[in-house]
């Protein structure tokens, strides 16, 4: 069953763009519609249509979201738009060496998702930076795998 998606990114050195690329790349050999978007300039009227997003971002400062990520993070927190119509998944990406805020900027838009009623499907995927493994590689597994599990509860 091929899926649309679209990919929103945050992102400060351009790693998290870089996943979101490799992941369009794999979904597309698999036979999804994706489209990759950086979050500069968004506002929640993004999600005005409904349908399937992933939020891949990395974490930021002490634990924000990306610059280009604030404008619309802050936006769903002060809005709050009703978005029943959306499901979603979290690739985040951080650095466990900062424990207290170890992949805060996925979680917050997990969190104010969530609160605006969009249904996340699967768990958030936390990628660590100190563990020596290649995101874009862990992300393409993970989109994968994550893609199996939204099409399963299409199906339900």
């Amino acid at each position: 069953m091929a899926l649309s998606l679209k990919i929103l990114v945050g992102t400060m050195t351009g790693t998290a763009e870089l996943v979101a690329e490799e992941m369009l790349d794999a979904l597309e050999e698999d036979g999804h519609e994706v489209a990759v978007e950086a979050m500069d300039d968004l506002d929640a009227s993004v999600f005005a249509d409904g349908g399937l997003f992933l939020i891949c971002t990395s974490t930021y400062g002490q634990g924000d979201v990306p610059d280009n990520a604030m404008k619309l993070y802050e936006a769903l927190k002060s809005d709050k738009p009703d978005l029943s119509g959306v499901r979603y998944g979290v690739f985040s990406l951080g650095d466990r060496t900062y424990s207290d805020t170890f992949n805060f900027g996925g979680k917050k838009f997990d969190e104010v998702l969530s609160a605006c009623g969009a249904t996340r499907i699967g768990e958030v995927s936390t990628h660590d930076a100190s563990a020596g493994t290649v995101p874009e590689e862990e992300g393409v597994e993970w989109i994968r795998a994550w893609i199996e599990t939204v099409g399963e509860a299409a199906l339900a």
